[in-house]
């Protein structure tokens, strides 16, 4: 689990459906641990220079380019030491030839061999309504909803976790704290 057989020198990678606050929680993560933050969306959209909307509508409405530029980023992520890696809600799948999400196994070791993965779980159902009219989000899949695809996921973020953590009555600082606490860093 340790990179460099220290906890100070791996990355804390933080996965969990769209909605749940990773962003909100990699930050103050940041400042409690004085570790820099990578978004793995953002480095996507700064890597094309359109937005994830944008690249997904660019390939109608075809996720399998954006997978593979997450995992490019990915590839890059995993050989750095001591970051907070916020990743996009659905890193945990690839998109199989019949368009089906599959388990991101080629994601996930990368990013487990760069250190721990930690899950922020939440209510899929206050999540899905939270971002299901959020113009900056893609819609997950033409024929589904987007609480269908989050509970069709739940196997891939449980299998890939080394710890989780429920966000919904915790404020994000506390989410933080005991994210820190529990790997002893900060």
């Amino acid at each position: 689990m340790t990179r460099n057989g220290s906890i100070e020198q791996t990355n804390i990678n933080l996965i969990g459906m769209r909605g749940v606050g990773k962003s909100n929680v990699a930050r103050r993560l940041s400042v409690m641990t004085k570790r820099p933050v990578m978004s793995t969306d953002l480095l996507v959209e700064y890597a094309f220079g359109m937005t994830i909307s944008e690249l997904v509508a660019q390939h109608d409405g075809d996720w399998r380019f954006f997978r593979d530029a997450e995992f490019a980023i990915v590839q890059q992520l995993a050989a750095l030491d001591g970051l907070i890696v916020d990743c996009g809600g659905g890193v945990i799948v690839d998109i199989d030839d019949q368009g089906t999400e599959t388990y991101s196994s080629r994601k996930i070791e990368l990013l487990k061999s760069a250190g721990p993965i930690v899950w922020l779980q939440g209510d899929i159902a206050r999540l899905a309504a939270k971002t299901v009219n959020d113009p900056s989000r893609p819609s997950l899949h033409a024929q589904h909803s987007a609480e269908q695809v989050m509970r069709s996921r739940l196997p891939f973020y449980e299998r890939a976790a080394d710890f989780a953590i429920f966000v919904e009555q915790g404020h994000r600082q506390e989410v933080a704290a005991d994210i820190a606490s529990h790997y002893g860093i900060g």
